[in-house]
């Protein structure tokens, strides 16, 4: 049987760049902090997460706003809140079945701006798809059915591949697709998160890649489209962008501990 996931492991330069992301990941786990407080760093994790998230979608929000505003009013902060809020609940339910898992967070993610008939269902027709990276022309509906057929089917067969490299191409492959058309960006980055969580990268949800995401802005949206142009090469630099992503949020949740060693 053939493992795709472990082929695209096996690019030049991805098996560094996921150690070094591996790394960075074990260092934190090590913190003496997490003996007693995970549960505290996991939450504020979460919030930053959201918070980053919600900012790559198109929200200005901050920090302190998301401490202090109990209901906030952008569609993109409620959404972005709730699927970070339930990512915990739907380990089980990525791992047995990915599309179900897939259309309950684009119903968090989209519940204040999509109709409720179009919650959790892929695109059909030739609706708005909202292209806040700039990413142009999303696939047909056709494509998006198919490709998200294919990636559920990869999800649920064993491969070698690492955690870091099968959250790498759900992402990519969610945020190349837009199969909702509105809210995909949240849908793609919790999906990844809970691969991590999931495949036992992240087991405690400590880390939140988004945070990593927001840090290289500039590169994410160049790294989305090389992914997108299906070569190899764009493969690899997506990879290698979001093992940086991975590095840099596994030393913001440090920064976290710290801070709490701090009181």
């Amino acid at each position: 049987m053939t493992d795709a996931l472990a082929d695209v492991a096996n690019l030049p330069g991805v098996a560094g760049a996921v150690d070094d992301a591996r790394s960075a990941v074990d260092r934190l786990l090590g913190h003496r902090i997490l003996r007693r407080r995970s549960a505290e760093v996991s939450t504020e994790s979460a919030l930053r997460g959201a918070r980053a998230s919600a900012v790559l979608e198109g929200s200005s929000v901050t920090l302190d706003e998301l401490r202090t505003t109990e209901n906030p009013s952008d569609p993109v902060v409620q959404g972005s809140l709730r699927v970070s809020a339930e990512l915990g609940t739907l380990t089980e339910t990525w791992r047995k079945a990915p599309r179900q898992a897939l259309a309950r967070l684009h119903v968090l993610a989209a519940a204040d701006a999509v109709d409720s008939a179009d919650l959790g269902r892929p695109r059909v027709g030739d609706g708005a798809v909202k292209d806040v990276l700039g990413l142009g022309e999303p696939p047909s509906p056709s494509e998006v059915a198919a490709r998200l057929d294919a990636l559920s089917g990869l999800l649920m067969e064993s491969t070698k591949a690492p955690a870091l490299v099968v959250g790498a191409i759900v992402h990519g492959e969610l945020q190349t697709l837009r199969p909702f058309g509105w809210g995909d960006g949240l849908v793609a980055r919790t999906a990844q998160r809970l691969t991590f969580v999931a495949r036992g990268l992240d087991p405690k949800s400590l880390v939140a890649p988004e945070v990593g995401h927001l840090e290289l802005a500039d590169d994410y949206a160049e790294a989305l489209r090389a992914y997108s142009s299906g070569t190899s090469e764009g493969v690899a630099q997506w990879i290698g962008h979001c093992a940086e992503a991975v590095a840099a949020a596994a030393r913001d949740s440090q920064a976290i501990c710290e801070a709490f060693m701090r009181g």
